[in-house]
């Protein structure tokens, strides 16, 4: 696309700052996690009920770990998309999305009307 977006050089340092904010914000989620995981001892436990509830807690650090690791990797590819020009740009129709959707969902790559008609098309397929 040749013209240059809608977005002003301000909004982008604004998103690339919140952008590099979220990033910072995952990897010390995770670092916690992964700090309070190895502190965790199984033999401190006395019943079979702590040792469900434990095992509880470690699926649910597992998956939280891997939404982390998804909307890290948003993160980096939206930065990714500020620094070639692209941030801001539907990939589907090439459209811009609107200013409002991007201080919604920095990360989101479609606009809302491409992202409506991909939704309609999951519930299809159930």
């Amino acid at each position: 696309m040749s013209e240059k977006g809608h977005l002003s050089q301000k909004d982008l340092k604004a998103f690339k700052k919140s952008l590099e904010e979220m990033r910072k914000q995952i990897i010390e989620t995770a670092r916690k996690t992964m700090e309070e995981e190895s502190n965790f001892d199984t033999d401190d436990l006395p019943d079979e009920i702590d040792q469900a509830s434990s095992e509880y807690a470690q699926s649910m650090a597992f998956r939280l770990r891997d939404r982390e690791k998804f909307l890290l990797k948003k993160v980096e590819k939206a930065l990714q998309r500020v620094e070639d020009g692209s941030f801001g740009v539907c990939e589907r129709c090439e459209e811009q999305i609107s200013l409002k959707r991007l201080q919604a969902r920095p990360v989101t790559t479609l606009c809302i009307r491409c992202k409506e008609e991909q939704e309609k098309k999951e519930k299809s397929y159930g």
